[in-house]
């Protein structure tokens, strides 16, 4: 069986869950990936999945080349700076630390961010079992930390800033000072980097202070594990969770809280430098996050991968979700079952499963219209059961009448909400009109 072959998730025996709902009775099938079948929770073949990726594949490793090369570029501006005054006082003692060893060097941040996301992915993927669960949290990951990554260097060669070891690392030649014969501006005190006698690579990146790009990675990716365990946690959604689920969630921010301050205490960074960095790596979390999920907060939809080829229908049932309707990890308050969804009220739609304009999923509506204008619910259906996705909400796929009664077409009754349906529901293309 393979990691991401879709399991039954009723857990009883006997054909019924404890809530009384009908088991979905699915086979575990490795049907291939079919874009108009309507189910995208399906592993595809190496060459569907490189027709939807390539593109990604090639900025992102075009990215990183331009990075790179900035990263290992000179500082473009010429920066002047202050030793000491005429007396032999330093004028900003703060950049005058000493040069320490770094207590998390810049690859093992960027590896930490990027590796424990990932190894947190697949554990995940024991019970969420979807592939292109696994590929939109890989891939929007790599867009956080590259596209973040390229940001912070770009400021950092453009505009930088002073280490708080810069003067150690210059160690400025005293004939000068003393002399003052390099010196410019008032009382002649401003210098430029020709007075340092120090390593030129070490000065090159002692002057690009701004902003970290520890914490940068630190943020843009343990940020992104942070939304991604509340998505599948359903931490803060409609039920009460227990404790270690609130603790494994904030986990990665105390990691990236842990990795920018560690900065402060090896001297290698400002405040202002790690503020930076931080709200630069939590602004591409939150970009890259929403890119490839169906929501940052919504707790209806932020479990959702999105598709490249096919829209997400919001509020539309389980037609708009393509078959990762249970694509969670927690089994609470119904999660993970296709059967159980809420929804907060006063929206347009309630709930993954809700009532929204073009889609009908209960039969009150349905009766109501049928004892006015007569005839029975089937008949009236081209009114109210006509949505986008074939009639998703009708009785046949998805089981569910709100406990009112309906008819199907052999005018049998149907009551609540036990009845077999599909195992998913297709989402299609929204249609344009031609041009």
């Amino acid at each position: 069986m393979g990691l991401f072959s879709r399991r039954n998730n009723n857990p009883a025996a006997n054909g019924t869950t404890n809530n009384g709902h009908a088991t979905r009775h699915e086979k575990r099938s490795r049907q291939p990936f079919d874009v108009n079948s309507g189910n995208f929770n399906r592993r595809p073949s190496f060459g569907q999945w490189l027709k939807f990726t390539w593109l990604d594949l090639l900025t992102m490793a075009a990215m990183g080349a331009i990075g790179l090369g900035v990263y290992e570029a000179h500082p473009a501006p010429s920066r002047s700076f202050p030793v000491t005054f005429s007396d032999g006082e330093i004028v900003f003692p703060e950049f005058a630390y000493p040069m320490r060893h770094e207590i998390v060097p810049i690859w093992l941040a960027a590896l930490l961010a990027a590796l424990i996301p990932i190894f947190i992915f697949l554990v995940m993927q024991f019970r969420v079992r979807s592939f292109w669960d696994l590929n939109n949290a890989v891939i929007g990951l790599l867009y956080a930390l590259i596209g973040a990554a390229v940001f912070q260097v770009f400021i950092k060669w453009l505009i930088g800033g002073l280490r708080p070891h810069f003067l150690a690392v210059c160690d400025p030649d005293p004939a000068i000072l003393n002399a003052h014969s390099g010196g410019s501006g008032f009382e002649t005190i401003m210098f430029q980097r020709n007075i340092c006698r120090g390593d030129p690579d070490e000065i090159d990146d002692s002057l690009e202070s701004m902003p970290s790009g520890h914490t940068t990675a630190a943020f843009a990716g343990f940020l992104f594990l942070y939304f991604y365990l509340n998505a599948k946690l359903k931490v803060f959604s409609n039920h009460h969770p227990a404790f270690w689920k609130l603790t494994a969630t904030y986990a990665p921010l105390l990691g990236a809280c842990l990795i920018g301050g560690a900065l402060t205490i090896d001297e290698y960074h400002n405040w202002y430098d790690i503020f930076a960095g931080a709200v630069i790596g939590s602004i591409f979390a939150i970009s890259s996050y929403r890119m490839v999920y169906a929501s940052v907060w919504d707790f209806r939809f932020n479990h959702i991968p999105l598709t490249r080829h096919t829209p997400f229908s919001y509020g539309a049932g389980a037609a708009g979700a393509g078959g990762f309707e249970s694509a969670v990890f927690t089994r609470q308050a119904g999660w993970g079952f296709e059967e159980h969804y809420g929804g907060a009220p006063f929206d347009a739609a309630h709930g993954l499963r809700g009532q929204a304009a073009g889609f009908n999923t209960g039969a009150v509506q349905q009766e109501q219209y049928s004892h006015k204008h007569g005839g029975d619910v089937e008949n009236n259906a081209g009114l109210y059961g006509r949505d986008v996705d074939n009639n998703t909400a009708h009785h046949g796929n998805h089981g569910f009448t709100n406990g009112a009664t309906a008819t199907n077409g052999s005018g049998a009754p149907m009551t609540g909400g036990h009845h077999h349906h599909t195992s998913s529901l297709g989402r299609k293309p929204v249609p344009t009109a031609a041009v």
